[in-house]
This record gives structure tokens, sequence and C-alpha cells, in this order.
């Protein structure tokens, strides 16, 4: 072999990544992978367009006062942040109200769309479809407000009155939703009917690519029953949809306020259901002080944020 030959097969040996600086590897990784990158450019540019950028730029104006209509935006340091804590009433109920509709129906929608979906799995197939429209129709149909205001009118014509008062139970009819002490367990009741939405449909499709195999190669490792094949085997090899559900059940859980606005109006009775959602649109879509409006925005951010953490490092000790 001639010594230009040798000096070929040397200089097309692959670098190896140790030989290389990290970004130096990381472009070349770039440059390798070019048409995977273009294919999830679009996404990106729109992720970062249209959700990074706007958080970025709710804590830059959650520092100043702003209103749209004076720019630039006065800065203010933390002053919004001290008036939302230290003075602001509602908004403290509105935390209140929040915690507690999302301690509820959080855990129990989810819980309840991977029980109900593992229940809807073991049906034949022409069966399961039918169910899983009647479980999955409450959380699209717009209707589904319109149901519980007639079932729970205010006045002797609602269902719920008239079957009360023909037992005996009342004589007068209850003000269902313009009742401080009914409104928010009404809500939460309609919250969870309506839950069995997008996550119910991840939890199916995330049963239908289990590998059957498993299930056999686990009889013969010394599981026993149902129970124990769901613990050790289903619920880690669906984690993926686990946690896309329990992103979906973070979101809707701490963005509740349709509910609330359908059924009691805005503002609700003595804000028994005002949430963070609710002062949040006042203050950025009624009253325009958009300034303290990111500052409730951000402080809603750090509290899904760090319920996300939670339950993400919880989805990882299953099968444990």
């Amino acid at each position: 072999m001639s010594q230009e030959n040798v000096k070929t097969v040397d200089t097309a040996r692959p670098v190896k990544r140790d030989e290389m600086s990290k970004w130096q590897w990381t472009w070349k990784e770039i440059k390798r992978n070019k048409t995977a990158y273009f294919m999830v450019a679009p996404f990106c540019i729109l992720f970062i367009v249209f959700t990074v950028l706007p958080v970025f730029l709710s804590i830059i104006l959650s520092l100043t006062d702003f209103n749209m209509l004076q720019f630039p935006p006065n800065f203010k340091g933390i002053d919004n942040y001290t008036r939302l804590f230290l003075e602001d009433e509602i908004f403290m109920l509105a935390i209140q109200n929040t915690l507690i509709f999302a301690a509820v129906t959080g855990p129990v929608s989810y819980i309840m769309s991977l029980l109900v979906a593992w229940f809807v799995n073991e049906l034949p197939p022409k069966v399961r479809a039918v169910v899983t429209l009647v479980f999955y129709a409450p959380s699209i149909s717009g209707q589904v407000y319109l149901i519980w205001k007639t079932l729970f009118s205010s006045d002797s014509y609602g269902w719920a009155n008239a079957t009360l008062m023909k037992l005996g139970f009342i004589t007068d009819p209850i003000l269902w939703f313009e009742d401080a002490a009914y409104v928010m367990p009404l809500c939460i009741v309609v919250a969870l009917w309506t839950s069995l939405g997008t996550a119910f449909l991840s939890f199916i499709a995330g049963f239908q690519t289990i590998d059957r195999s498993m299930y056999e190669a686990a009889a013969v490792d010394g599981i026993k029953n149902r129970w124990q094949e769901l613990w050790f085997i289903t619920l880690p090899t669906m984690r993926p949809q686990m946690m896309f559900g329990a992103v979906l059940s973070i979101t809707s859980s701490f963005g509740f306020g349709a509910v609330v606005d359908a059924l009691c109006g805005y503002p609700s009775v003595d804000y028994a259901a005002h949430t963070i959602m609710h002062h949040l649109s006042d203050y950025g879509g009624q009253r325009y002080e958009l300034g303290y409006a990111s500052a409730i925005a951000v402080v809603l951010f750090v509290i899904m944020y760090g319920s996300n953490i939670l339950v993400k490092n919880a989805l990882s000790k299953v099968g444990e």
C-alpha cells in the first residue's frame, strides 16, 4: 500500500467523541441529522414564539406597571407580588379555591380516567368502541352544562328541587348556584363528570400498545393476579401516556374557570368559586392592568410547574 493510500485511510477514520469539543460534536450531529431537525423546526419555532417567549415576557411585565396605554412600562420591581400576597384578599381566596379544586379534581379525575380506561380495554373491540364514546362524550358535549343547570335549577321545577320537595326533605327550593355553600361542590362534581377527555383516550391507547407476551413472562416470574399485572407491568410500560395524562389533568384542574362561568356566571356568589384564572381574566381582560395580570400568571405558572415536578417524581416510582 502506497504512502498516499495510508494517509487517505487515516483521514477517513471516524472522529471519536473525546477528540472533539462539545460544540464541535454538537454541530457535527446537527449536520448529520439535518433532515430530522428540518422536520421538527416548524413545531420548535411555534413553541418558542407562542409558549416560551410569552412566559419570559410575562415575567418581565410582572415587574412593571403596564396598562397597554402608557409605553414604555414603568419598572416597579416586586411591588406587584407584594400587592398580590399582602394586599389582595380576593387573590388569596382565589388561591385557596384553586388549590381545593385542583387537589380534588386532579387526582380523582386522573385515577378515574386510568381505571375506566383499564376497564374499557378489557371489553371486546366492538363493545369497547361504543363504551369509549359513551364515557368520552360528556367532555366534548357543549350541552353538558345545560343539563346540569336544568338538573339543579333554582326553582321548584328543577329536577333536584322537585325530587327533594316531593320526598319531603325540603319545603322551599334551594338556590343551588346562588348559594355559596353549594357552588364549589357542584362545580367539582360537574368537572369530574366531564374529566374523561384526552387523557382517558391516551390511557386506552397505552393499554393497546402493551405486548401481551410480557404478561405471560410475568406469570412465570410469579405475578399472581391482575392488580400485580397492573402495578408491575402495565403502569411502568405506560409511563409516557401516564405523564401525558398527568400534565393534562394538572392543566385542567388549575384552569377550570369555564365550568364556573357556565354554571354560576362571573363572578360567582361571594367569590365562592373564584379562581386564579378568574383573577387573571379580571385584571388582564377587563381592567387591562397587564403588569399585575402578568404577576398573577407567573404565580400560576410556578404552581403548575411545581405540581408537574411532583407528579413526575411520583410516577417514576410506579412499579418499584
